[in-house]
């Protein structure tokens, strides 16, 4: 088992990094602004299930084996950043699920699984995160007890510290949203909204 001291060490260092704006912070900003913090739950659910297969992956050091083959991410990578920027476009343009309309009461929202769906390639598609989990998990695990029990609390850590992250992002876009209706400035939402959209994709793809 960890001991309470790398328990208390690793606690604030998985949230500097949950923190520190990414693709996946981006993304909760993005969809807080233009579906609201309810809805944009089930991206951070794929999310999360993306960072956790990651964080075991790495652990086990399928990660190490997977970055000297660049092209297992090309899929992911492409696919998903070229969606994300198809969204980002399609919220410049006020048209699509995610778009915001004048009556945002009759606006169209995105579907669950495609929510998810969305969390989870950027998560898992990010080699970025692959290799930083790999030089994070390291120091706090010890070779000479069970890993299991050690890894467990890691990812358990982990995935707490990026819903918390997650959620700011996605209350600030929620009151950005806000703000921005009360000045009637719904064209400019969406444009913010799908500027974020499409620069996610790009560095989907380009990481």
């Amino acid at each position: 088992m960890l001991s309470l001291s790398l328990i208390g060490a690793f606690i604030p260092t998985a949230f500097f990094v949950s923190i520190t704006p990414g693709m996946c912070m981006t993304l909760a900003l993005t969809l807080g602004m233009t579906i609201g913090l309810k809805r944009t739950l089930w991206m951070m659910a794929g999310e999360l299930v993306g960072v956790g297969i990651v964080v075991v992956a790495s652990a086990l050091g399928v990660a190490a084996v997977m970055l000297q083959y660049p092209s297992v991410f090309a899929v992911f990578k492409y696919v998903g950043g070229a969606y994300l920027a198809w969204l980002g476009i399609q919220l410049w343009r006020s048209r699509g699920r995610m778009a915001i309309s004048t009556e945002v009461e009759s606006a169209k929202t995105a579907s669950a699984g495609g929510l998810a769906a969305q969390g989870f390639i950027t998560a898992i598609a990010n080699p970025k995160g692959w290799a930083f989990m790999i030089s994070l998990l390291p120091p706090f695990i010890s070779l000479q007890h069970a890993i299991a029990p050690q890894l467990s609390i890691l990812v358990a850590i982990i995935l707490v510290t990026e819903l918390i992250c997650m959620t700011l992002y996605a209350t600030g876009g929620r009151s950005l949203r806000k703000f921005l209706e009360k000045s009637g400035n719904v064209r400019i939402l969406n444009r913010v909204a799908g500027t974020l959209m499409i620069g996610v994709g790009i560095w989907l793809a380009s990481s």
